[in-house]
């Protein structure tokens, strides 16, 4: 039903590289033919290899020069005439606005990038980019708004047989099911994404969807060791292809199955490492996660009531600011969980 997954973001030169290329070397491939197309005066190929590398560095973290990529090729793209690669430079900025939090701008970015795809006659970035929009909704907690996008998403991908979109929409709706308390909904999806990634060898997606998984199997089960197992196996596709972003949320995924086991110290080792990765990569909402989750493993591990309170107001503000509803959810249940919520200054 499903063919092998693929990478549409890597055109032009660069569409014999494989979804399971490494960013390294995506970067290095795409540098090496911006260059060349810059040298011949050849627009369109700028655009293309310019994606690629507005790509790899958003995903090894490396934020203001995936800026600058992914604005050069959209520059590149209009003086080429190409409207179909304009919207794919628009979807890939729209995607690092989400990476950054800047989430009115994500949306602005993918819905003119969805409506350049339409009028390009490209069916599938217009398709990615109302997966973006989608995803974005999903991450602000706005559950009910994009539900039915992403399962409107998830049936065209199926009808298209397109196994690297099918795996992100059923890991999407997983992810809304999950967070509303619906566990068993949530694991049959992410165990289904993980198969379908396994047999179109979508190593990033199968990474994501077995961090699924170990969720579900840590809260619902209280399955530890089975937990951490299927993390550690997501995190050695992370280093092997250098996911920078995927890599972080595993280790803030391994921290909350320990501080679930009430192993506050490795957990609260787990939160400081992501934390500094998230802030490496100027990655906010990951950056927020891994501070909740510190905050909640001080608290356990004796920290200063007032200080726990002041972290968590702080925390609070700031969520509040970025527009992550559900994020802020957490926060609000960590203040009654330890006895803090009437102590926030609103």
């Amino acid at each position: 039903m499903y063919g092998k997954a693929f990478a549409p973001e890597y055109q032009g030169a660069l569409n014999t590289l494989s979804v399971n290329s490494s960013l390294t070397d995506v970067l290095a491939v795409g540098t090496r033919e911006l260059r060349a197309a810059e040298r011949a005066g050849r627009h369109g190929e700028v655009a293309r290899s310019g994606l690629a590398v507005a790509e790899a560095h958003r995903r090894l973290g490396q934020v203001r020069d995936a800026d600058r990529a992914w604005k050069a090729s959209y520059r590149a793209a209009r003086a080429a005439g190409d409207t179909a690669a304009m919207a794919w430079a628009l979807w890939s900025g729209g995607t690092l606005a989400r990476q950054r939090g800047a989430f009115p701008l994500a949306r602005r970015l993918l819905r003119l990038a969805a409506e350049l795809g339409e009028q390009g006659g490209d069916v599938v970035v217009r398709g990615y980019s109302l997966a973006g929009l989608a995803e974005t909704g999903r991450i602000q907690g706005d559950y009910q708004a994009v539900r039915r996008l992403h399962e409107q998403l998830l049936a065209e991908a199926r009808r298209r047989g397109e196994a690297r979109h099918t795996v992100w929409a059923l890991e999407g709706i997983a992810q809304i099911h999950r967070n509303t308390g619906e566990y068993d909904t949530a694991y049959a999806l992410f165990e289904e994404a993980a198969e379908i990634a396994a047999r179109a060898d979508d190593r990033r997606g199968h990474a994501w969807a077995l961090r699924g998984l170990a969720d579900i199997v840590s809260v619902r089960d209280g399955n530890v060791e089975r937990a951490l197992a299927l993390l550690s196996e997501a995190e050695r596709t992370c280093r092997e292809m250098k996911l920078s972003s995927a890599l972080a949320y595993n280790h803030k995924m391994r921290g909350n199955v320990l501080y679930r086991a009430e192993r506050w110290a490795e957990a609260r080792d787990l939160y400081e490492q992501a934390l500094a990765e998230f802030r490496a990569m100027s990655e906010p909402r990951g950056e927020a996660l891994a501070r909740l989750g510190l905050a909640k493993s001080l608290a356990r591990l004796g920290r200063d009531r007032a200080e726990t309170a002041a972290e968590l107001a702080e925390l609070a503000g700031e969520l509040e600011r970025i527009g992550l509803r559900h994020a802020r959810e957490m926060v609000a249940r960590a203040q009654q969980e330890f006895g803090v919520a009437a102590e926030v200054v609103r």
